[in-house]
């Protein structure tokens, strides 16, 4: 059950380890960005299979580029490509659809499980189109979250998927379009599989660190991340020969390069046994719980403050949003943030949620008056 504020969802959902027949965990699904030629893909996978960690070899057959004449995916003649890899290698297969068109052809030609990309889930009408597809087929499908950072998009998606009786679902985290200057590609907003997590914990997350990265040597990071966020698995690009590949060849490892990088991840227990652990943790997160509760009544009577402000300036006829005064209020808690040890990007989200807030309760305050 998905509860919040805006939305109750049902899913029914199968539990990763009740369906993944390797009982590999994390899941990984890794394989070049794009399927080039028979040959890259075969000598991609035979050099994966060697890592046993491996579940899904995955490549993309058709690829939803931003402006035309970009190396577009070989389309349906890639996908006998994807049954040679699995008949050599033993490796089941994956790829991305974003039509009926692409869910009848891998279908037809024995993919083992499909994935939404984020261009597709960012679109409610092509989700159901291919959900309307997948009505009677037992097989697992993965949805990427949409481009744009929008929960109830990725929600809706997952919810389209299971409604057409898909049951082995999953979703990927791939990070978000931002306009904001970067050290990674798509934003991570780590907030957002962990709002997912929350409220649909049933549902198996993975990370696609290639995508949030951008770049190889931010992988690594990105990946043990995830893994301390307690998700499931991973999606990473993998290619023989990654400066050849004809898309995305920035964030695309080495086979070798990935083996090192799974057999240095280090996977962290959700739960332990030690009792003493246990009572120091429940001790420290009582600690926790007092000073939420303190900082609740902190944010009570400051918002009953700006209450009393917006009175003020209604009497005085002075306009609720005083930037000047906004502008010196950053400066100097994010100086006294920092001094602290608090980020600057955490501080300045916090402050501006606060004030918004504080311009709505004055708003409010000022229609009431003038009622």
């Amino acid at each position: 059950m998905i509860t919040n504020d805006d939305m109750t969802v049902e899913l029914n959902i199968n539990p990763l380890t009740n369906w993944l027949t390797d009982k590999k965990i994390p899941l990984v699904i890794a394989g070049p960005c794009s399927a080039e030629s028979e040959e890259q893909m075969l000598a991609t996978a035979r050099e994966l299979v060697k890592n046993q960690k491996i579940s899904y070899f995955r490549a993309g057959i058709w690829k939803p580029r931003t402006r035309p004449g970009s190396f577009e995916g070989i389309g349906v003649e890639a996908l006998r490509w994807m049954q040679s890899v699995k008949e050599e290698t033993g490796l089941k297969v994956a790829t991305e659809v974003a039509n009926t068109d692409h869910v009848e052809a891998c279908l037809k030609h024995g993919v083992d499980l499909l994935w939404i990309g984020a261009r597709t889930s960012v679109n409610p009408f092509s989700v159901q189109e291919i959900a309307d597809a997948l009505k009677g087929v037992d097989i697992p499908v993965a949805v990427k979250n949409p481009i744009n950072p929008d929960l109830q998009l990725w929600v809706g998606a997952l919810e389209r998927i299971n409604k057409a009786g898909i049951n082995h679902l999953m979703a990927i985290h791939r990070g978000f379009s931002s306009f904001e200057r970067s050290p990674f590609r798509n934003q991570p907003l780590w907030e957002l599989p962990i709002e997912l997590k929350s409220i649909c914990p049933h549902v198996p997350i993975l990370c696609d660190p290639s995508h949030i990265a951008g770049v190889r040597k931010l992988i690594p990071f990105i990946s043990q991340k995830a893994l301390d966020m307690d998700m499931d698995g991973f999606m990473i690009e993998a290619h023989i020969n990654p400066s050849a590949a004809l898309s995305d060849a920035e964030q695309q490892l080495t086979p070798k390069a990935l083996d090192d990088l799974l057999s240095n991840l280090i996977v962290r227990l959700a739960t332990v046994k030690d009792e003493e652990f246990k009572t120091q943790l429940d001790d420290l997160r009582s600690l926790i719980d007092a000073l939420d509760e303190e900082i609740t009544q902190k944010l009570s009577s400051r918002m009953q403050i700006a209450e009393k402000i917006g009175e003020y300036k209604k009497e005085k006829n002075v306009t609720i949003l005083q930037v000047k005064r906004w502008e010196n209020l950053i400066a100097d808690r994010l100086s006294a943030a920092t001094a602290m040890g608090l980020s600057e990007e955490f501080m300045r989200g916090m402050l501006k949620l606060v004030h918004k807030e504080s311009i709505r309760r004055q708003t409010e305050v000022m229609n009431k008056q003038e009622e």
